[in-house]
């Protein structure tokens, strides 16, 4: 955060005050954190982590099924 300020000049405590908001939205409900099993914190703090884990673990094991799938029906087809 500091380095992202940093970038900018503020002519105002107001105009700091809306740029720190803006950081903090976006920290909190659109930027994903690693520690937080890339969930975003808003979603972590409302109890949507483990829901939002599951879908895509359930997601990554539909994949890799279908991958699966395709490489065996390339390998039928090419032997």
């Amino acid at each position: 955060m500091k380095n992202v300020l940093l970038l900018e000049h503020y002519y105002s405590p107001d105009e700091l005050r809306e740029r720190l908001s803006e950081w903090v939205e976006y920290y909190n409900n659109q930027r994903y954190h690693e520690s937080l099993d890339n969930v975003r914190p808003a979603d972590a703090y409302w109890g949507r982590q483990d829901q939002i884990v599951a879908e895509r673990k359930k997601i990554k094991q539909l994949t890799m099924d279908q991958r699966r799938k395709s490489h065996i029906f390339q390998r039928l087809q090419s032997g």
